[in-house]
């Protein structure tokens, strides 16, 4: 009499439970949650950064980015776009862009800041500043639109390969006043679940990310 559904279902049951259940690994603790293939880092961090709402424009070279921030400012309209970091301000001259070197009317006139980046996380899409810059504490926060410029060479897997970075960078003892990781642009929902951009920040970040692998020239920010 052939089997019938039933007893071919418990035939296999009873011969799954023979079988000796193979030992569990030992966890390993510091392994990282969320790895990241090293080869595409960069890639996996333009997939976060846009993700998070972050504008990304990829400059395969130093000309290529005069190109693209002389669109977005002719774009966005920003008539006054505030540079203090001395190796930004000589790589905009270099492209004879306009811009606002110091702090007069910076309170009243603040529409975009640039500014440079200690790394770029590809887990989160996060930009990692911080104070030790000439932009200091307050260009990456206070104009309504915060604009970065960094490179290929910066995108780091995770936040703590991040402050590594950082600590070797300074040393430990050295380490800059202000750390802060920003992650898309500034946004609350904390009124009636209604979301809000700007509440405590820039209300945009757009990233000009140079690969420096095909441009190695370019000079430090």
């Amino acid at each position: 009499m052939p089997e019938s559904s039933r007893d071919i279902v418990l035939r296999r049951i009873r011969e799954a439970l023979r079988q000796p259940t193979p030992p569990k690994p030992a966890p390993d603790f510091t392994a990282p949650l969320h790895p990241a293939a090293a080869d595409d880092l960069a890639v996996a961090f333009a997939e976060s950064f846009v993700r998070v709402g972050g504008q990304l424009y990829f400059c395969e070279s130093a000309e290529h980015f005069y190109d693209q921030l002389f669109a977005y400012k002719k774009e966005k309209e920003l008539d006054n776009l505030y540079v203090w970091e001395p190796e930004l301000k000589k790589l905009l001259h270099a492209g004879g862009l306009v811009f606002r070197q110091d702090e007069t009317d910076f309170l009243a006139h603040a529409d975009a800041g640039l500014t440079t980046c200690e790394a770029l996380i590809a887990r989160t899409g996060s930009v990692l500043v911080s104070a030790a810059t000439g932009s200091g504490r307050r260009l990456s926060i206070y104009p309504d639109q915060h604009l970065v410029f960094a490179r290929t060479s910066q995108v780091v897997a995770d936040i703590g390969d991040a402050l590594q970075r950082l600590q070797a960078h300074y040393g430990p003892d050295h380490l800059p006043s202000m750390i802060s990781l920003t992650t898309g642009p500034s946004r609350t929902a904390d009124i009636e679940k209604t979301l809000v951009l700007g509440a405590h920040g820039p209300r945009s970040l757009a990233l000009f990310l140079l690969d420096d692998e095909t441009d190695p020239a370019t000079p430090p920010a």
